[in-house]
Order: C-alpha cells, then structure tokens, then sequence
C-alpha cells in the first residue's frame, strides 16, 4: 500500500508473511518498541523502510554466533541426538 508522501504501508500480516513470525511474535515486536508501528483507527500499519531496517538490526554479526547460549544448546541437543540414533 503506497500513500501520495512516497511512504510504503504494510498491515500487520504481510509483515508477518516477509519476517517469518506468527502474527503474536510479530505483536511482540511492536509491544517491545523493537519495530515502529502506527496505528490508524483500528489499523495496524507499519513503514516499509522501518521493517526493512529491522530486518537489517537483526543481521547476525560474523563471529558472534558461537558465544550465542542457544546456539550451543541446540548444537548438544543435535549431537546427542545423533548418537542415540
């Protein structure tokens, strides 16, 4: 949805659809204040711009991933996993 200011709306499901995440993850988001929102009448609608940019914050920096906990839990759970099959 394009306005006459050049601006690129998207409801609250297409953002969903473009992020990966259920609509609640996505509520959770804009709860947290971690992705803009505005809210017209009843309408959720958020800047294109604003989701890409969020989408851009969210970019795993090279070499952080290993001090990630989460990454080594699921890398355990898989090795033990695999060695009980």
């Amino acid at each position: 949805m394009s306005s006459s200011t050049g601006i690129v709306w998207l409801n609250t499901a297409e953002t969903a659809r473009r992020l990966g995440v259920t609509p609640r993850t996505l509520y959770r988001f804009i709860d947290e204040g971690q992705l803009p929102a505005y809210r017209f009448g009843r309408v959720i609608r958020l800047k294109e711009a604003e989701v890409e940019q969020f989408i851009e914050n969210c970019r795993i920096a090279p070499g952080t991933l290993e001090s990630d906990s989460r990454y080594e839990e699921e890398a355990e759970t898989s090795a033990n996993e695999s060695t009980l099959t």
